[in-house]
Formats: C-alpha cells, sequence, structure tokens
C-alpha cells in the first residue's frame, strides 16, 4: 500500500502525484468550500477533487472547511474513479470553536483498501479509532490543521501499535506515518511518501468481570 502526503500548506490541488494508492491532501488545497456556491455551479472544489482521483489513479482525501449556511465545520472530502465518494465532519468540537460537529465515522474503500477517517479533535479520542479498528479498516487517515506538541505523533503512534492498523497524519507542513509495531516516520517534504503492506493480525485476549452470569455458577 502506498500513501502519498502532501503538505498541509499547498494552496492548490494541481499537482503531479506519484503512483500511489491513497493520497492525502490538507486544508489548504480546497481552503473553504460553501455547499451552496458548488450546487450552484459557482465554485468545482469537490469536482476538482474527484477529477485528480481519475487522473492519478488512486483514492484522493483532501480537508476543507465546509460552510454549510452559516456553520462551518472541519471535513474530508473523499473521491476515488473520478468520483466524489462523500464528505465526512469532525466529530469533536471543544468549547470555545466556531465549528459544529458532524455525526457519523467516515469509512470508505479507496485505492482497494478499506481507509478510516480521523479528523483533528478526534485524534484525542481513542474510541474514534477503536471503533475503526474494529470495523476492519486497513489504514486510519488523520487531517489535522497543524501540529502545536508532540503529542498527535505520540498518539498515532501509540494508536497504530495497540489497534493494528497503520496511521498516516497530515498536520501543516509535516508528514507522520507510524505502522504497527510503533515505528514513527516523519517528513516536511511538500510531498511524501510512505508504505506498508496492511495485515490481520489478532490475538487472544481473555479477561475476568465480576457479574454477568448466572448465579448458579460458582466462583473460580
Amino acid at each position: 500500500m502506498k500513501i502519498c502526503v502532501v503538505s498541509g500548506k499547498r494552496r492548490e490541488m494541481t499537482v503531479r502525484l506519484p503512483q500511489c494508492d491513497v493520497a492525502l491532501f490538507g486544508f489548504g488545497a480546497l481552503g473553504t468550500v460553501d455547499y451552496e456556491s458548488e450546487l450552484d455551479g459557482k465554485t468545482e472544489k469537490f469536482e476538482q477533487t474527484a477529477k485528480l482521483s481519475h487522473a492519478a489513479h488512486c483514492g484522493v482525501l483532501c480537508g476543507c472547511i465546509t460552510n454549510s449556511r452559516g456553520f462551518l465545520r472541519k471535513s474530508v472530502a473523499v473521491a476515488s474513479n473520478g468520483k466524489l465518494l462523500g464528505i465526512s465532519d469532525m466529530l469533536n468540537v471543544f468549547d470555545g470553536e466556531e465549528y459544529k460537529s458532524g455525526a457519523t465515522l467516515g469509512i470508505y474503500t479507496v485505492g482497494g483498501y478499506k481507509v478510516g477517517l480521523c479528523i483533528d479533535n478526534d485524534l484525542y479520542f481513542p474510541d474514534t479509532v477503536r471503533t475503526l479498528a474494529m470495523c476492519g479498516c486497513n489504514l486510519v487517515a488523520v487531517h489535522a490543521e497543524g501540529v502545536s506538541d508532540g503529542i498527535p505523533p505520540l498518539l498515532i503512534r501509540a494508536y497504530a501499535y495497540l489497534y493494528g492498523m497503520p496511521v498516516v497524519l497530515c498536520a501543516g507542513g509535516t508528514a507522520y506515518f507510524a505502522d504497527i509495531n510503533g515505528v514513527l516516520a516523519s517528513s516536511t517534504q511538500e510531498v511524501a511518501m510512505f508504505e506498508t503492506s496492511p495485515k490481520n493480525c489478532y490475538r487472544l485476549v481473555t479477561t475476568r468481570r465480576r457479574g454477568l452470569f448466572s448465579p448458579e455458577v460458582e466462583d473460580f
């Protein structure tokens, strides 16, 4: 699986992508997308995303700010084979932020792989990544506007190791990649490439819990 990450500082999508299965663009490429303008044909930002996925023969995941009649959301537009598959929104909004929260997790099949989305604040909620793992995702793609401290790279490294899925993070001008062995790589190049072989590695975990059994069952 070849993953391409285009720097979040880039302000357009006119870039020649290398051969890859999935390409991530930061929030700078599309900027703010107004749904009414898109529907009226005044802008064609989502269409650009779809066209790029067709030209590059890969799945394209592009961060953006969506405007729905004045309600702003942090979102990711997903396209594959020349078609827009959907737009997913950030689920968790912290107090004091101007954004509205989304409602559902984003899981898409792109480039022949099952990719789960984790958008900005959602990275700080382990249940998000745990649910994506339980849904059988091969990769978790994280879009963030930037990294102000060392916590996001630390989190993706932990999630990849704990849940057995590689995690890629597009954050500002830096790309990060964590594999299931806990190895973390990063790049500040405008176009960064990572490669991995997704594996379904499982192990049996047994626990003891109090309750949840019939009164006839004796303690042991």
